[in-house]
């Protein structure tokens, strides 16, 4: 037997890291798009997502889900959910790092959106669940705009970096959170079949504009706890939004029932409810009629965060898979020495560099206004990103062997949490679609797009080729959709995949070394090596530079 624990081939927790800092794709990126002055706090919120600590927040939080309290003891409806404290600790952390609304205030600086998606792809690493209010409350300001006096009373509330817990008027605390209900039993994704209506009931006590009575059932309200929520209801004009308040003006509690919390695959430590309104009071947002165009630019930024998060989790798992791989012996020497296993990892790291870059290339396009090039690469980069972030984690669970699979390890939640990022506002297929609707009815923002892939023209043949390639089939899908658009639609995710794929090569032939592109673009883009990770047709000192670059030994 061995002396101690010590003298075994047993791998040390990877603690005390700074998530920012070593992570060298994330920080060149927020420097090349202005972000120099946000360096130090992310690295201060790297150290702290590195810390035990934080692990433990986040190990709590998974362990110990949320509970609904309908009623107190002596049976007064209260309509509550408890969660565990480390839940309130790394929302408090979240809000105070500018996770909310903050990049959307008129003084932000003009790197203020890439430096909150830094901070969002380290923040994401330690736990996903809690980070959907975050994400709902920097994607309702969107929303807020067509209205200046809701804009003006909501915006310093989402934006604070303060966080309360407690249900009182909103006017009354530092800081709010956002959520959202919109989605429906009956419904989904087709919200033109929503049940929910409203009247209007002026004089009621709600601030910020005209009051309406509604009354209705959301089948998925997320982050139930919120101060306030979008909620879509019918109206004599239309499908019509509304801000929903938790407490209003007098100080009384809304109706706002909640029915049940989901059992979910992941994100245990998140709140899913099923809600019910009952003469519900609320505040119109925008004009009736308009809720749809509102929601549609409510979800373009939760699908930024979407895109966000899941390179976040797939960085998450790409440097444990690396660590444990460095700190592993196997027959004679480190794993991460084995030709086969380096392969594994630097396929991975392939994947995980060429989301990040994706990922910073729309925040940037936020903070300088893209919108054509963000109507459709937005949704391209969550229909790829998300999806391929479910593969790595897999790959990487398994690249800790048996341990891998093991809940305490960590890997195995963060792969749980990885698919909710693909269905959350709108799963693969929607997002194809909402592609094919903007070739329709905004075909400059294709034209955008393709221009964007073409700065990388002339770094290699492969991606000359492959740009062709994808300009002569939107051409022709162009074309076929105006004599047969199911033809067209039936192609959508072959469609899109490409244009995510050479998006990403794009962007990796500008901004990484010449083996990581060279390597993706012998695999992704030219068809080279086989369907899963650890079959690159590259040498050893080429997949040796790629898992030193995703993280330095």
């Amino acid at each position: 037997m061995p002396e101690s624990d010590d003298d075994l081939n047993l791998v040390p927790q990877p603690v005390d890291r700074d998530l920012f800092g070593e992570d060298a794709v994330l920080v060149d990126a927020v420097r090349r798009y202005g972000g120099e002055p946000h360096l130090g706090r992310l690295r201060d919120l790297g150290r702290q997502a590195g810390s035990p600590r934080a692990l433990r927040w986040a190990e709590f939080v998974d362990a110990n889900p949320p509970r609904l309290r309908t009623h107190d003891p002596f049976g007064r409806r209260v309509d509550e959910v408890e969660y565990h404290p480390a839940w309130h600790r790394l929302l408090q952390a979240g809000v105070r790092a500018g996770l909310t609304a903050g990049p959307w205030e008129a003084g932000a600086d003009g790197a203020a959106h890439v430096a909150r998606a830094a901070a969002l792809l380290v923040w994401s690493q330690l736990e996903t669940g809690h980070t959907g209010a975050l994400t709902s409350s920097y994607a309702a300001v969107p929303g807020l705009r067509c209205d200046q006096a809701l804009e003006k009373v909501w915006l310093p509330r989402l934006a604070s970096r303060a966080y309360e817990s407690s249900l009182r008027p909103p006017a009354e605390k530092l800081g709010s959170l956002a959520g959202v209900a919109v989605t429906e039993r009956q419904a989904g994704t087709d919200l033109r079949t929503t049940t929910t209506v409203a009247s209007s009931e002026p004089g009621g006590p709600v601030e910020g504009g005209e009051t309406y009575r509604l009354t209705g059932q959301k089948w998925f309200c997320s982050s139930p706890m919120s101060d306030v929520s979008v909620v879509l209801a019918h109206t004599p004009g239309g499908l019509t939004t509304f801000l929903v308040p938790r407490v209003l003006d007098d100080a009384t509690r809304n109706t706002w029932r909640l029915l049940r919390l989901k059992n979910k695959v992941g994100q245990r430590s998140a709140a899913a409810a099923e809600v019910e309104l009952d003469d519900t009071w609320g505040v119109l947002l925008g004009d009736e009629g308009r809720g749809l165009r509102i929601l549609t630019d409510i979800a373009s930024a939760t699908r930024l965060d979407g895109v966000v998060t899941s390179a976040g989790l797939m960085r998450a798992g790409v440097v444990r898979a690396v660590h444990h791989a460095r700190h592993r012996q196997a027959f004679g020497s480190a794993l991460i020495d084995k030709p086969l296993m380096q392969n594994v990892l630097a396929d991975l790291a392939l994947e995980s560099e060429g989301a990040t870059l994706l990922a910073m290339r729309l925040a940037a396009a936020v903070d300088a206004g893209e919108s054509d090039f963000l109507r459709v690469a937005v949704p391209i980069a969550k229909y790829w990103v998300s999806k391929r972030a479910i593969a790595v984690l897999a790959e990487a669970m398994e690249c800790l062997g048996g341990n891998g699979y093991v809940e305490e390890h960590g890997v195995a939640r963060v792969f749980r949490d990885a698919p909710a990022a693909s269905m959350w506002e709108g799963t693969g297929s929607i997002n194809a679609l909402d592609v094919l609707r903007a070739m329709s009815m905004q075909p400059r923002s294709m034209e955008v797009l393709l221009g964007e892939v073409d700065r990388g023209r002339g770094a290699d043949q492969r991606l000359d080729s492959a740009m062709d390639e994808v300009a002569g089939f939107l051409q022709a899908a162009a074309r076929e959709a105006r004599r047969d658009p199911g033809a067209v639609e039936g192609g959508a995710r072959w469609m899109v995949e490409r244009l995510a794929v050479v998006l990403q090569a794009a962007l990796l032939v500008r901004y990484a070394p010449a083996p990581v592109s060279s390597a993706y673009l012998a695999t992704r883009v030219a068809g080279g090596g086989g369907a899963l990770f650890g079959t690159l047709p590259v040498g050893r000192r080429s997949t040796q530079v790629i898992v030193d670059r995703a993280l330095p030994g």
